[in-house]
């Protein structure tokens, strides 16, 4: 199972991510983004491949 995960040192708060995918992401109170549902679909895979810093990393969930 997929998890997606944002490294906030490269977050660079654009908003792509959270103005595409309103159901994943969400701003925190740095003004970064955050995930708040960590469910990876075809459309969360495409926000992580466009984002500008590769701040949006999918890896493989540990259970």
């Amino acid at each position: 199972m997929k998890k997606v995960e944002i490294n906030k040192d490269n977050c660079i708060s654009c908003g792509l991510c959270i103005n595409t995918a309103e159901n994943t992401f969400a701003w925190d109170d740095d003004g970064k983004s955050k995930v708040i549902n960590n469910e990876v679909t075809d459309e969360v895979t495409n926000i992580a491949e466009m984002c500008p810093t590769g701040a949006i990393v999918i890896t493989e969930k540990n259970e």
